[in-house]
């Protein structure tokens, strides 16, 4: 196995609103408000698609998957992180591990972490163990601790194939 290791930050953030689902990593989580985007506007599949991409000096998602266009309207981001995956297996990238953390203040996200991680492990098709998931409040502070969005980060670790 090559020691060449690439690491990769991505965030993301998307507005709460009514009218729309809240998905998170894959999860629709039960709320009075969604997220908005072009597609399932999902922050914390956002943010690992960033840092993977990154990771990989391959751009970002607005490159690969533009806002605006067509076949990309309400898509999953799991379907997205799944053409991810492709990119990074032809360029010779598999992932090694995953750390993100959402921050929201409402809704309470502890009872979905284990499904969300399982989404994004199916998608990426690694074991449990390479991807931690975590939730944190900003402690009333900014336009999440309003509740005005829902934000992600990312830390992506990519080896060679």
């Amino acid at each position: 196995m090559s020691d060449n290791l690439r690491v990769g930050i991505g965030y993301d953030v998307h507005a709460l609103t009514a009218g729309r689902k809240l998905v998170l990593g894959g999860v629709e989580v039960p709320f009075e408000l969604g997220l908005n985007g072009w597609s399932d506007a999902d922050v914390l599949t956002h943010a690992v698609m960033d840092a993977l991409l990154g990771a990989a000096a391959l751009g970002d998602i607005g490159h690969h998957f533009p806002p605006g266009d067509p076949q990309y309207e309400g898509i999953s981001s799991l379907t997205l992180l799944a053409k991810v995956k492709e990119l990074l297996a032809e360029k010779g990238w598999q992932v090694n591990n995953l750390d993100a953390t959402i921050i929201a203040e409402r809704p309470r996200l502890s009872d979905y972490i284990n499904d969300m991680r399982e989404k994004l492990c199916q998608a990426l098709g690694i074991d449990m163990e390479r991807v931690s998931v975590k939730a944190s409040t900003s402690d009333g502070l900014g336009f999440t601790g309003r509740g005005e969005g829902i934000a992600a980060l990312a830390v992506a670790a990519l080896k060679e194939n």
